[in-house]
Order: C-alpha cells, then structure tokens, then sequence
C-alpha cells in the first residue's frame, strides 16, 4: 500500500509529496524546495524515514514545482520524469524565475517522459496517471485507486481550480480535464493539490464554484 508524506515550500506554499510503498521506497513529487535550508528539510525527513528515492516525477513544470528537482537528481542520482508536452514551460524556468525575482540558473533535463495510460509502478504498486492539460499544455495527475487518492497538481484545489493566464494554459481545456478525469472518480477520492489542504472529489463537485 502506498502512502503520501506532504510538505509545503517556496514563496508559493506548494505542495511536495514524497509516495512511499511498504519496501520504503519512494517517489518525489513537484519538489519545490527553494533554498539548502528546505532541500535540507526534505532530505533529512528521507534518511530519517529509511527511504530509498526512485524517481522525482512531476505533474508540470511551473517554477514552484521544479525549483528542487536538480538538488534531488543530484543528491540520489535518481532520474527526473515528466510529461513531453511540458517541455515548453520547463524550458522557461530560468525566465519564469527571474519574472517573480527568484534565483533559478537552468532547468533539470528530463531522463524519460511520462505518458497517460501507462502505470507508474513503484514496486509492486502501481499508479494511473490522467492527462489533465489547461494549467499547463502537459499537465497530468497520479491516481492511486487502492488509496482512493490523486495528486492533481494545480488542476483542482479545494474550492479552486488552477490558473489559466499562463503561457500555455486554457481555462475551456482545464474544465473539461477536471470533469472528465477528475470528476470521474468516486466521490470519496481524496484529492491532493499543488497548493493548499487535501479535499475530496465529491466536495469539489459539490461546493466549488468553478464547477458546481
């Protein structure tokens, strides 16, 4: 069974998540880790907890979602993976960076590319992952049915949804990503977004504005 751990990082308050599956190893998502002293935080709560990182697997590339992804390949020589499409925004980051005045010298290349409707198995677990583009052209979230969770990134959030003004996003597009993949799934799914508190697929389709 797999579990999440969830820390919060950089000016943006992203979400990071590490997935971890009963033999200790591990995934990192969208690490955001801006600074040695968050990177510090991240990695000492690793070696504490026995974990093996495998992969950082990320569900986009804005620069609050990639801000560690270079500290983590390198400190565990582990591959970085993303969408193909994503390509574009991660190429920015060094620009997006400078944008809202953060230090930023290149963006992480990736080592493979995460396509939909081929599982991520992390031992003997194995995750869906759903192209939810509109945030960003190469969006995609990781389901884990036998947890009843998804990490979305920032396509939905509790009683939001994700910014549609950036360089590749489309407000019609990320609507119809949530309604047909997100809003998909039972009800009682937690649903893990790239900023802000865990909420739940049934609460999203009921109470948020953006879609109720």
């Amino acid at each position: 069974m797999l579990t999440l751990a969830v820390f919060s990082f950089n000016a943006f308050q992203e979400n990071t998540y590490i997935i971890i599956n009963d033999q200790k190893q591990c995934w990192i998502v969208d690490p955001g880790m801006y600074g040695q002293q968050e990177i510090n935080q991240l990695t000492n709560y690793i070696a504490q907890q026995g974990l093996t990182p495998q992969a950082v697997i990320n569900t986009h590339a804005h620069i609050d979602h990639i801000f560690g992804v270079q500290a983590m390949k390198d400190k565990y020589s582990i591959p970085f993976s993303l969408h193909e499409m994503e390509l574009p925004v991660l190429k920015m980051g060094a620009q997006s960076a400078a944008m809202f005045g953060f230090e930023f010298t290149a963006s992480p290349t990736p080592d493979s590319y995460i396509k939909a409707g081929q599982p991520l198995m992390l031992g003997g677990d194995e995750i869906t992952v759903f192209n939810t583009p509109g945030h960003s052209p190469g969006s995609i979230s990781f389901y884990y049915p036998a947890g009843g969770w998804v990490i979305a990134g920032d396509v939905l959030f509790n009683g939001g949804i994700g910014r549609t003004d950036l360089p590749g996003g489309n407000f019609d597009t990320l609507i119809n990503s949530i309604r047909t993949h997100l809003f998909t799934l039972p009800g009682a799914t937690k649903v893990y977004s790239g900023h802000g508190p865990v909420t739940t697929i049934e609460s999203e389709m009921m109470h948020n504005p953006f879609l109720s």
